[in-house]
C-alpha cells in the first residue's frame, strides 16, 4: 500500500540534550575523541550495533535513557565540552586565511565518485573513497573554501560475506538516508532542491543531500525519486555496479549534474578538482554554460575551463581507465558537439590520445588531462608511470617534462590513529602532532615517550582487534548457519601475544594477496616451527563483484587455512570496512603489502599503520618507495622490474620469507629485556611514527594541493574572467594565431663556439638564428636543451637553458645567445627548441606545440 503522504520524523530530544543533534550531524565527531566517547557513553551497545551512527542512535535510543542522562552531570559536562570544541573548531580554521587573506572570494569544488568518511555512510569501495574523505577532513582542518561533489548510493558498494566454500558473496543493504548524518537540501519554500540533467529523450532529476564534514559541505545527488523512471532511479543505486551504460549514466550525473547542482546551490566555483576521470564530463558542462549564458566562443570557454581545472589520476595501468565507444559518446553527449559547433570527430578527439584514430574509444582520463591546468599522480613513482602512460598527448615533449606532476597521498591522522595512541601522542608530543610538518621540533620529542608505555598501549590495541575479530567471525558464522564447532573455534582465533601480520586491501590480482602462500612448506615452518615465536596473519578485503580472479584469491586463502589447519593463526575477516581497517592498522604488529611494482599508484593503508607505530613490510611501490624503508620497516626486493611475472613472484616470495625468518621474527622475539619489552622493535615503531607521520598525512597533502593547484588555478580563473572575459578572449585568439603559424617556424642556424672536445666547466657560447615567420619574440621562448647522452644516443637528465633575445639580423632572422657549461665529464650533448610563451599560460606545454632543431 502506497502512502498518500510521508513525514520525516526527527528524534525527540529533551531541550537540555539538543547539542547532541548538532554534534551528530557534523562528522567532526569522527576525528574528535571527546565527541565519539560521548556517543559511546550514551549507549555502548547501540553505538556498536548502529555502526557508529549517532543519528540512528538518537532516533532509536529509549526515552528512558535520555531522561537518565539529562540528570547525569558528568554526561552533560562532557556534552557541553564537545559542543564547545565543535564551536572552537568551526571558528578557528586559520591556515587558509593566513595564506589568502588578500585574495578575492573563491571556492574549490572536489568531485569524486566515492567518499569514504565513516563506516555508517557506506558509499565507498576502498582506498580512492577513503582518500577523498580524508581530503575533505583536512580541507576542513585547514579552513579551505572547498565543497565536495558526489553521488549518494542507495545500496552503496556491497556487504561481503563468504559461503561455506570461502567464495565471496555480495549483499546490498539499503541505506536509510533519513537515519544517517545527512541533510536534505531544500528551497526557500521548503520544497526539495532538485536538478534536471539531460539524457537522450528525457530529463533525469536528482535531489541533493549534504554531509557536513567539519567546515566542508559534501553534496551528493540522489536519483531515486519520482518522476524518474525505474532505470533512472537506479543511476545512484550501486557504486561501480551495472554495465557500461549504467557507468556512463552515473558519470554524466556526477560531472554534468555536479556542475548544475553547484550552480543551483549558489556556489561561484573558481577551481574544479576531478579526483579520477569519473567527473571529466563536468568540463563539457562548464563550457556549455559559458557559451550559452556568457556568450563566449568554444575556444574562449574552453580556455576558461581548462585554466581552472585540476585532475588527479590514481590509475597506474591503461586497463583502469574508463573508456566509452564513439557511438555511445555521441548518443549520450553528441548535443554538446552541436553547441560547441564542432565536427563530431573533433568532439570525440577530446577524449582520444591520437585524434586521427577514428575508431579509438573515448577516454575519460584523456578528456580530463586535456581539460586540466594541473595534473598529478598520487606518488612520485606513480608520477613517473603517468608521464610514460600519457606522453602521447604531448608529442615531441621529453617524457620527464610531460606536465603531469605528483602529489603523494596521505591519510587523516586523527581519523586513523587509535584513540589511546592519540592520547599518548597528545601527552608527549602535544596536540599539534597530527598536522605538524617534518621540520617541526615536536618530532624530536618521540624519544620522550617511554618504551614501555608505547608497547603496552600497542598490546592493548592488538587485544582490542583480536576481540573484535573473534566477535565478528562468530556473527558471520552464525549468519551463515555454521556448525557449533566452527563457531566455538572462531571464539579462540589468534593469540593476543603473537607477532601479527596484517594484510588488508582491495583484492585485485596485481596486489598479489596470496604471494605469502607461494611456498606452502616454508610458510608453514614460519607459522608453526616454534610455539614461543608464533606468527599469525589477519587478512581482509573485497574483490569487485565482477572480478572472478580476485574472488578466486579470497577462496584460495580460505582453502589454504582449512587445508593446512591454520584456523587459529590465519584469519580472513569478512566485510572489510573503515572500522575494521582502523582496528587492523592499530592492532597488527607489521603491515604487509605485496603489489606487482609499479602497479600500486600509492596505497594508504600502510601509511595508517605507520602512524600507529607499525613497521611496514612491503614491495618498493607507491608511497613506500618514497619512505625510509630501512629505519621504518623492511623492503621486499630493491625496486626491480621484471618481464616474467612468475619469476618475479618466485624471487619476491623468497625475499619475503627470508625477511620474516632472519629479521622480522627475531627482532620481535629475540631481543627482549627482563620485563619482556622488545626495545629494538619499539625503536623501529618510534621511527615509523617520527619519519612517516609528518609527511604521509593529508594535512601536508592538502596544503600541497592548495599551494600548487588550487591557489594558482583560482587566481588564473579570476584573471581570465575579469573585464568580461577579455583576458580569456585574448588568450584564445593568441592560441589560434599561434597554431596557424607555428609550423612556419624554422631554426636556421646554431653556432657553437667550441669543438667536439671540451673540459668540465668550460664556458661554451651558443648563438642561434630562428625564423619566427609572422610570430614575434614575445610569442616564444627559445631554449638550449643540454644533458648527457645515453646508450641510445638520446639526451637524458636534461637541463633547459633559456636563451637571450638579441634582436633581428639584416635578413629578419631572430638572434638568440646563451653560455653553457657541463659540470660532468663523458659524452654530453645539446639541442635547441622553441616553446610558446604567454603570461597567462599555466605552462609552456599547454598549447601542445614545440619545435626542435634538426
Amino acid at each position: 500500500m502506497q502512502p498518500i503522504r510521508t513525514f520525516n520524523v526527527s528524534p525527540s530530544l529533551p531541550a537540555r540534550l539538543e547539542p547532541l543533534r548538532r554534534l551528530a550531524y557534523n562528522l567532526h565527531w569522527d576525528w574528535n575523541v571527546e565527541t565519539k566517547d560521548l556517543f559511546r557513553r550514551l549507549d555502548p551497545d547501540l553505538w556498536e550495533s548502529s555502526h557508529h551512527n549517532p543519528v540512528l542512535m538518537l532516533g532509536t535510543i529509549s526515552q528512558g535513557r535520555l531522561l537518565e542522562v539529562v540528570e547525569d552531570e558528568g554526561f552533560l559536562a562532557q556534552m557541553d565540552r564537545a559542543d564547545r570544541q565543535l564551536d572552537d573548531y568551526l571558528q578557528e580554521r586559520s591556515w587558509y586565511q593566513k595564506q589568502r587573506s588578500q585574495k578575492p572570494k573563491e571556492c574549490y569544488a572536489y568531485f569524486s565518485a566515492e567518499f569514504g568518511l565513516v563506516d555508517c555512510l557506506p558509499v565507498y569501495s576502498g582506498g580512492l573513497g577513503v582518500l577523498a574523505g580524508d581530503h575533505l577532513k583536512s580541507a576542513s582542518d585547514l579552513g579551505l573554501p572547498l565543497v565536495g561533489v558526489g553521488l549518494l548510493y542507495q545500496q552503496g558498494y556491497f556487504a561481503q560475506y563468504l559461503n561455506a566454500d570461502g567464495w565471496q558473496q555480495e549483499r546490498y543493504p539499503i541505506n536509510d538516508f533519513y537515519n544517517m548524518p545527512l541533510h536534505l537540501e531544500r528551497n526557500a519554500d521548503g520544497s526539495e532542491l532538485r536538478i534536471a540533467v539531460d539524457y537522450p529523450g528525457r530529463k533525469v532529476y536528482a535531489r541533493v543531500w549534504r554531509v557536513q564534514v567539519g567546515t566542508v559541505p559534501l553534496y551528493m545527488m540522489d536519483t531515486n525519486i519520482e518522476p524518474n523512471n525505474p532505470y533512472d532511479q537506479d543511476i545512484t543505486d550501486q557504486l561501480y555496479g551495472g554495465d557500461i551504460d549504467m557507468r556512463i549514466h552515473q558519470e554524466i550525473m556526477l560531472g554534468i549534474g555536479g556542475v548544475q547542482m553547484l550552480k543551483a546551490l549558489g556556489y561561484q566555483v573558481t577551481a574544479y578538482h576531478m579526483n579520477e576521470g569519473h567527473a571529466a564530463f563536468s568540463a563539457l558542462e562548464r563550457i556549455r554554460l559559458l557559451i550559452q549564458q556568457e556568450g563566449l566562443s568554444y575556444a574562449e570557454a574552453k580556455q576558461v575551463v581548462s585554466s581552472s581545472n585540476i585532475f588527479t589520476t590514481h590509475t597506474p595501468v591503461p586497463a583502469g581507465i574508463d573508456l566509452f565507444s564513439p557511438d555511445k559518446i555521441l548518443y549520450y553527449l553528441g548535443y554538446y558537439a552541436d553547441i560547441f559547433n564542432l565536427p563530431k570527430e573533433q568532439f570525440l578527439g577530446l577524449g582520444r590520445e591520437n585524434t586521427g584514430d577514428l575508431s579509438a574509444p573515448f577516454s575519460m582520463a584523456v578528456l580530463a588531462l586535456k581539460m586540466a591546468t594541473f595534473s598529478n599522480g598520487v606518488a612520485q613513482l606513480h608520477g613517473v608511470v603517468s608521464r610514460q602512460m600519457f606522453q602521447g598527448l604531448w608529442k615531441k615533449v621529453p617524457v620527464e617534462e610531460v606536465p603531469i606532476t605528483a602529489i603523494t597521498n596521505g591519510v587523516h591522522a586523527r581519523s586513523c590513529v587509535a584513540k589511546s595512541t592519540q592520547e599518548l601522542y597528545d601527552r608527549y608530543l602535544g596536540p599539534n602532532w597530527s598536522s605538524a610538518p617534518v621540520d617541526n621540533q615536536l618530532w624530536e620529542r618521540m624519544d620522550a615517550i617511554p618504551d614501555e608505555e608505547l608497547w603496552r598501549n600497542h598490546e592493548r590495541c592488538r587485544l582490542d582487534m583480536i576481540l573484535y575479530v573473534r566477535d565478528h567471525l562468530v556473527k558471520h558464522l552464525r549468519d551463515r548457519g555454521a556448525s557449533p564447532s566452527d563457531i566455538a573455534q572462531a571464539q579462540e582465533v589468534l593469540d593476543p601475544n603473537a607477532l601479527t601480520i596484517g594484510f588488508a586491501r582491495r583484492f585485485a590480482t596485481y596486489k598479489r594477496a596470496t604471494l605469502w602462500m607461494r611456498d606452502i612448506e616454508r610458510i608453514r615452518r614460519i607459522l608453526l616451527a616454534d610455539k614461543d615465536r608464533k606468527v599469525q596473519f589477519v587478512i581482509a578485503g573485497k574483490a569487485h563483484p565482477k572480478d572472478i580472479p580476485g574472488k578466486e584469491l579470497i577462496r584460495e586463502i580460505n582453502h589454504f587455512i582449512r587445508e593446512q589447519h591454520l584456523e587459529k593463526q590465519v584469519v580472513f575477516v569478512p566485510n572489510y570496512d573503515i572500522h575494521i581497517s582502523r582496528l587492523m592498522v592499530a592492532g597488527c604488529d607489521i603491515w604487509l603489502n605485496t603489489p606487482r611494482r609499479p602497479r600500486e599508484a600509492s596505497g594508504t593503508s600502510g601509511m595508517k599503520a605507520a602512524m600507529n607505530g607499525l613497521p611496514n613490510l612491503s614491495v618498493l611501490d607507491g608511497w613506500w618507495d618514497e619512505a625510509d624503508y630501512v629505519r621504518t620497516g623492511w623492503a621486499i626486493g630493491h625496486g626491480e622490474n621484471y618481464d616474467d611475472p612468475n619469476y618475479q613472484d618466485q624471487i619476491e616470495a623468497n625475499a619475503l620469507y627470508d625477511l620474516l625468518e632472519k629479521e622480522v621474527v627475531p627482532l620481535f622475539y629475540d631481543h627482549r629485556d627482563v620485563d619482556g619489552l622488545p626495545r629494538p622493535w619499539v625503536a623501529k615503531m618510534k621511527d615509523a611514527i617520527r619519519l612517516n607521520c609528518p609527511f604521509f598525512n593529508t594535512a601536508r597533502m592538502v596544503r600541497e594541493y592548495a599551494q600548487r593547484a588550487y591557489f594558482p588555478a583560482s587566481d588564473r580563473y579570476h584573471t581570465l574572467t575579469s573585464d568580461n572575459y577579455a583576458p580569456a578572449k585574448e588568450l584564445a585568439k593568441w592560441k589560434a594565431t599561434l597554431s596557424d603559424h607555428w609550423f612556419n617556424i624554422k631554426i636556421k642556424d646554431v653556432d657553437v663556439s667550441a669543438g667536439a672536445d671540451i673540459e668540465v666547466n668550460q664556458t661554451v657560447a651558443v648563438k642561434a638564428k630562428v625564423d619566427l615567420a609572422t610570430l614575434t619574440n614575445d610569442d616564444v621562448q627559445v631554449e638550449l636543451y643540454q644533458g648527457a647522452i645515453d646508450a641510445n644516443g638520446d639526451i637524458v637528465n636534461a637541463v633547459p637553458v633559456v636563451m637571450d633575445y638579441q634582436g633581428q639580423d639584416s635578413g629578419g632572422l631572430s638572434v638568440y645567445t646563451a653560455n653553457i657549461l657541463y659540470s660532468s665529464s663523458g659524452l654530453q650533448g645539446l639541442s635547441l627548441r622553441v616553446l610558446p610563451k604567454h603570461p597567462h599560460l599555466s605552462n609552456p606545454y599547454e598549447p601542445r606545440l614545440i619545435a626542435w632543431a634538426e
